[in-house]
């Protein structure tokens, strides 16, 4: 199998270039990263890197989350990376799968990051998800479809999130994250 072009180290490096504030959380992502194991497998006990995608809508103003079966909240769309560490297909491919969309476009470059714990469940003990996010852009019809990972899919405005304090503090980041990009 061919190496993939994403070199996830080097990105880090970037991200903590572009958001010197989050310096903290990037090298503790640089540290996971250069351990030992199979970090982008499930299997992996204490956890492992998972891909995830901030979906806007073609005209930049909306998000499209997921109301998460397992976990009950409203997020972002995204999963496991299943022993791939181009985390940015992952986010596409995760993007694609959960919410039925086509002609989506990925930014190679990190948007966010958010290690966070999960909660045990059955036989799987509670372990750590090393969240790496993606802009991906809906460029086509943005009709989705709900899939058996959702109880429901909605698009947000991205600025009721960012002023919403009741909002999740992962999603709200992002949100601020965005728009901010608008003004710079």
């Amino acid at each position: 199998m061919p190496e993939p072009d994403f070199d996830l180290a080097r990105a880090l490096e970037a991200y903590g270039h572009r958001y010197p504030s989050e310096a903290e959380a990037q090298d503790v992502f640089s540290l996971f990263l250069a351990s030992p194991g199979a970090l982008f497998e499930r299997s992996h006990p204490p956890g492992h890197f998972t891909g995830s995608a901030w979906l806007v809508s073609a005209d930049g103003q909306r998000v499209l989350l997921t109301h998460h079966r397992k976990l009950g909240r409203w997020l972002q769309l995204g999963g496991h990376a299943d022993g791939d560490p181009d985390l940015a297909s992952v986010a596409l491919r995760e993007a694609e799968e959960e919410s039925g969309l086509d002609a989506l476009v990925v930014d190679p470059a990190i948007f966010d990051i958010d290690r966070h714990a999960i909660p045990a469940r059955g036989h799987e003990p509670e372990h750590w998800h090393y969240d790496v996010r993606f802009v991906v852009r809906a460029t086509g019809n943005e009709a989705f479809a709900v899939s058996e990972e959702s109880l429901a899919l909605a698009w947000k405005p991205i600025a009721d999130i960012a002023a919403d304090p009741g909002s999740d503090d992962s999603l709200r980041r992002m949100a601020m994250k965005w728009l901010s990009r608008g003004r710079s």
